[in-house]
């Protein structure tokens, strides 16, 4: 629970992230998802409840232990790159020379070496999006929560950044990924929980919320013509374009009634798939729904 003045920011919101998942924070603008953020980063404390890290309540040591990029960056803009992010890696505890050695190695990583001695706002805004990530997981934290940490980045840097999120998710480390990119979230994250005026209206499995938010849609591609006599007691057409069908099967009803009756009457089938709704769907869905409770 978190309160600011009359504004109840987050209203009971109860979750776990599995340890090791891709976990995807969502909800509107003005939801509580930075208060949450703010919360279980130790910036503020929560007026009730509390945070559980490895079932330990959150204390002063666990910080070290998490890496946050914000939505809003955070770098001072007259330092100079390499001594940026030697400062960073010693609030978080590493020794001067560890720390260099890290940051050594993600800028070869990321083919920057030479950018060492460059001052923060001679770089674009995707150049620093690069900077404050290395920052964010140079000390190899247990927890990473990053906030749209693809703004300003180009598609071949995002391309890089999801692979190093997925490489640092397969060595162990749980992260939070929270942005308004339904598809980003949809390829990136195992699990999701959907807040919106500071409660949690959705959570679980993205594979299991896509699943029981389907509406029995089905698409069909083949040759022919579908025939006239053919039983439609069970299904509805909801689109017909050029041997293309999507159907919606009644409820009480099976796809392979309908897939069936197309063998039996002679069609040539070249495609038959389910349509599961997006994520943006679900989330548009949810969202207007509690809106109007």
């Amino acid at each position: 629970m978190k309160r600011y003045h009359n504004h109840t920011a987050v209203d009971d919101v109860s979750f776990d992230i599995p340890k090791g998942s891709i976990f995807g924070l969502l909800g509107p603008n003005g939801a509580g998802k930075t208060s949450l953020i703010r919360i279980i980063t130790s910036i503020t404390a929560a007026d009730e409840g509390q945070v559980l890290l490895d079932g330990e309540v959150l204390n002063s040591y666990h910080p070290s232990q998490i890496g946050y990029l914000p939505e809003e960056r955070g770098l001072y803009k007259k330092m100079k790159v390499g001594e940026h992010l030697l400062y960073l890696a010693q609030l978080k505890g590493l020794s001067y020379k560890d720390a260099k050695s890290k940051i050594q190695h993600w800028m070869n990583k990321f083919e920057i070496q030479d950018w060492w001695d460059k001052k923060i706002e001679e770089l674009s805004k995707g150049m620093q999006q690069k900077i404050q990530f290395i920052a964010t997981v140079l000390h190899e934290p247990k927890l990473i929560i990053l906030d749209e940490p693809f703004t300003g980045l180009d598609p071949v840097n995002t391309n890089l950044i999801k692979e190093e999120i997925h490489e640092l998710n397969r060595n162990g480390c749980s992260i939070i990924f929270s942005t308004h990119r339904m598809e980003q979230v949809e390829e990136i994250c195992t699990d999701i929980i959907l807040i919106n005026q500071g409660q949690k209206v959705i959570e679980g499995r993205v594979d299991k919320i896509k699943e029981s938010n389907k509406e029995n849609l089905y698409v069909i591609e083949f040759d022919g013509k579908l025939p006239e006599n053919i039983d439609r007691s069970h299904f509805e057409i909801v689109e017909d374009t050029n041997k293309k069908l999507v159907i919606k099967i009644k409820d009480g009803h099976d796809s392979n009634e309908f897939l069936l009756a197309l063998i039996n009457s002679g069609i040539h089938i070249k495609a038959y798939q389910e349509i599961l709704p997006s994520l943006n769907e679900i989330f548009i869905n949810i969202v207007e729904n509690s809106n109007h409770e």
